[in-house]
């Protein structure tokens, strides 16, 4: 299982919020050097989200570029990608290693736009493969832009959705992010069973133990934010796992 730091930008700088919400941002430095000093301690795998850029209030891809350049790893990138000609480009042009579209693939889902889903499928497996579904849920429910609209969606059913379109999914649990009050399993679980496609759990994992039983659950991986930040986590016991 991987072990990944998040690297959340606002304003250009290393940041954390509480349930995906905006004015609770706290702020932990540069990005770059956040990423430097993950990936000297071990990180293979980075977990880049440009807030600004999902809340709809900035882009920080300049910043972005910089990370992937300064830290030689590859990085799963997320935030206002709300067209398939971006995410082309940030896989093309950027060379992003993973793409994540959440609103994107939520629109498409509703509006049963077969187009835009036939635009992913039409991609050559190369670019299907660095495609991820995130899936954002508040309530036991999906959330878009920016965690800020609910849909009466759940995860489970866009897993078997995208399930033959894409790399994986990304799931985050909004109600426990960033309380560092330790994780839902059981609907990280649900998730994880749903699908045959690697999961990413993220949200609330507080504790070496979190991770561990996300582990024996079956995540891919699992993405570590403010609870590495503040010292709750420590990074070489999480590799441990």
């Amino acid at each position: 299982m991987k072990i990944i730091p998040a690297i959340d930008i606002k304003d250009g700088k290393c940041a954390q919020l509480v349930g995906g919400v905006a004015d609770t941002a706290k702020y932990y430095g540069d990005p770059v050097d956040a990423a430097k000093k993950w990936v000297s301690l071990g990180a293979d795998i980075l977990h880049v989200v440009d807030l600004d850029a999902a809340l709809g209030t900035g882009n920080n891809l300049e910043k972005v570029l910089e990370i992937k350049k300064a830290a030689g790893v590859p990085i799963h990138y997320g935030g206002g990608v709300r067209d398939y000609g971006y995410c082309e480009k940030l896989i093309k042009e950027y060379d992003i290693d993973r793409v994540a579209i959440g609103t994107l693939a939520i629109k498409d889902y509703l509006e049963k736009d077969i187009d835009g889903m036939l635009e992913i499928n039409n991609y050559p497996k190369s670019i299907r493969q660095r495609i991820i579904v995130s899936l954002d849920s508040k309530g036991g429910k999906v959330v878009t832009h920016g965690w800020k609209e609910r849909t009466e969606i759940d995860a489970v059913s866009l897993t078997r959705e995208y399930g033959g379109l894409v790399w994986g999914f990304l799931y985050t649990d909004v109600d426990v992010e960033g309380q560092m009050r330790g994780i839902n399993l059981k609907r990280l679980q649900d998730v994880i069973k749903s699908t045959e496609k690697p999961v990413i759990a993220s949200g609330g994992i507080t504790s070496v133990k979190d991770v561990a039983d996300l582990k024996n659950a079956g995540a891919w991986g699992v993405v570590l934010g403010k609870a590495l930040y503040e010292g709750k986590i420590d990074y070489a016991e999480a590799l441990k796992c």
